[in-house]
């Protein structure tokens, strides 16, 4: 749910609240290994007024928030009694607190530094503490809630708590060292090597501090530093498939004896990994190299994030430059609701087919991978089958809800907008139209934009006026009293730009409609689900709860919706690969 996706970033944005202006040998960084595959940080502190706003942002949210995890513990109970134990205790922790009030009785230092990061592909998490007694009380409570009590022993000197997994292979380990808090899930037989560099004991010889591959990165992605992550699949995607990893062998080999028991093949020949698995696993990771993000803007009112998915030189070409005929595409939406999505078939299937080709001169041979052939066959296939019109001449869609509203539980919401279909030939469209829709065999258009009414009898299920209407490159739908006014304006609307491919307007009001609409349904298909049988006392009860818990999930939704003022993104190509941009405007 984009509410919940939206609390989740923000209340991580407030633990990478602060870094300092200069190298400290102590930072969270100066731990984390320069060929790490993927890491999480801050590199420096929003200013004081800028974190109070967001705490307290984070603050009014965290009520509706605790109501949807409470539903999620209550959900796990039965399937998973020890995670929903452990969700209901940190639930305990937070409920009836602030940020603030529940940082300072953890220990946690909501101005410190952090960085969550991989040592190969262990995942390691570090942050500074402004009370360790505080953090161990509170990892101790965690501990007693989830029933299952840690081990603790001692390496080079320093204690750590540890919980070993016997189904997985992995353990977690849990210190408190210096400053800092560290928590690592690493291998049961992780060398003493590998936990005195997970705990900091040791440092890597080279460090992602000293190497600034993301300040580099923040300065060229225009990257705020309060959060910026990075997931490197040069290094990750051969790691994982090439047999080396530590942490990933253990679970292949846990994996393995699950399945050996079941069906007597030997652990070993299921843990063999052929010499081509690596090198496969490199030109997978050829094509798209990397995935970074980072916040652009972060305010009390902003939370603009920006998503970068750098690809291989063909495809940036290929797609680049092109400059998709989708009437829309060139210009920020004006409706409440306004999306346009490039669609252009002709292009994409010349690209898909000759990936297509590459992978049937060249198949994977790595048994992990060998899937992928069949998939690009498919593809190839489904590439030939495009070019058949209507489908082969589409260039997008445009979508423009003006109005909309839930209406009764048993019919269809109303609603009020338009329609657009990008095309290179509209003609066809319409066409292919009057053969589907008996109805419309009589509706003559032109490519003069001119709107004209559809028959009552097509338009009755809806209750509301139709108008089509086509232009050059599109044909387009008027769906409510009015609309056809618009449509002129649409079919006309500025093209995409070099390398555009989506955007997206909504507006507060129209997400806490969409939110109101799927409360409605929920509570109708409940109902529905209440046991006819008033002699099955367990199951009304079991009703009873859920319609409960999902009332308080969608009235924690509505809660939040009503904050929200307008949410846009952005989808372009540039020369390093794919843009993608999220701006949230709130009250």
């Amino acid at each position: 749910m984009r509410s919940t996706t939206r609390f989740v970033a923000l209340g991580f944005a407030g633990v990478l609240l602060a870094a300092c202006h200069h190298k400290d040998k102590d930072a969270p960084l100066a731990f984390v290994p320069a060929d790490t595959p993927y890491v999480v940080a801050n590199l420096d502190v929003l200013d004081e007024g800028t974190r109070k706003a967001l705490l307290a942002q984070t603050n009014a949210q965290l009520p509706a928030q605790l109501v949807q995890l409470k539903s999620a513990a209550d959900d796990m109970a039965d399937k998973d009694p020890d995670t929903a134990r452990l969700l209901k205790a940190v639930i305990a922790e937070l409920d009836g607190k602030t940020i603030e009030q529940f940082a300072q009785n953890a220990g946690l230092n909501i101005k410190g530094r952090s960085a969550f990061y991989g040592l190969g592909l262990s995942p390691v998490i570090r942050f500074e503490l402004i009370d360790a007694k505080a953090f161990d009380a509170f990892v101790g409570r965690l501990e007693t809630a989830y029933g299952k009590p840690f081990d603790t022993a001692t390496v080079g000197g320093q204690s750590y708590r540890k919980r070993v997994s016997p189904e997985t292979g992995t353990q977690v380990v849990i210190a408190v060292v210096g400053k800092q808090a560290v928590a690592a899930l690493l291998p049961t037989d992780a060398p003493e090597a590998t936990l005195r560099l997970a705990l900091g004991l040791d440092r890597p010889s080279k460090n992602l501090q000293d190497d600034g591959r993301l300040e580099k990165l923040a300065k060229a992605k225009d990257y705020q530093p309060w959060a910026i992550g990075q997931l490197d699949l040069v290094r990750l995607l051969p790691l994982a498939a090439g047999g080396k990893d530590p942490m990933f062998n253990a679970l292949r080999k846990a994996r393995a004896a699950t399945e050996s028991a079941k069906t007597g093949e030997p652990v070993t020949s299921q843990l063999q990994v052929a010499p081509s698995c690596e090198g496969e696993a490199a030109r997978i990771a050829a094509r798209v190299p990397s995935v970074s993000f980072g916040y652009t803007k972060l305010d009390e009112k902003h939370q603009n994030l920006r998503w970068d998915v750098a690809l291989a030189d063909d495809i940036t070409k290929a797609f680049g430059g092109l400059k998709v005929e989708l009437p829309g595409l060139g210009a920020a939406g004006t409706a409440p609701f306004d999306v346009s999505l490039a669609l252009p078939v002709a292009q994409l299937r010349t690209f898909w087919s000759a990936q297509a080709e590459a992978v049937a001169s060249k198949p994977f041979t790595c048994q992990s991978l060998t899937d992928l052939n069949d998939g690009f066959v498919k593809i190839g296939t489904l590439s030939q089958q495009a070019a058949v019109p209507p489908i082969g001449d589409l260039l997008g869609l445009r979508v423009a809800l003006d109005s909309f509203e839930a209406g009764n539980a048993d019919g269809i919401p109303k609603f009020s907008g338009r329609v657009l279909i990008g095309t290179s030939n509209p003609t066809a469209l319409l066409a292919m139209s009057q053969m589907v829709a008996s109805g419309l065999a009589q509706l003559k258009l032109t490519t003069d934009g001119k709107p004209v009414a559809l028959p009552p009898d097509v338009t009755a299920p809806l209750g509301s006026p139709v108008w089509a209407a086509m232009g050059p490159k599109a044909l387009a739908l008027a769906i409510g009293a009015g609309e056809d006014s618009k449509l002129g304006d649409m079919l006309n609307a500025p093209t995409g730009d070099a390398g555009r491919f989506g955007r997206l307007q909504l507006s507060g009001d129209m997400y806490t409609a969409w939110v109101k609409a799927m409360a409605q349904r929920a509570d109708h298909i409940a109902q529905l689900a209440t046991p006819a049988d008033h002699d099955d006392a367990a199951a009304a009860a079991a009703a009873k709860a859920s319609a409960e818990r999902s009332k308080a999930q969608f009235e924690s939704m509505q809660a939040q919706a009503a904050r929200i003022k307008s949410v846009g993104a952005e989808v372009h190509m540039d020369s390093d690969g794919l843009v993608i941009t999220n701006q949230n405007e709130l009250k």
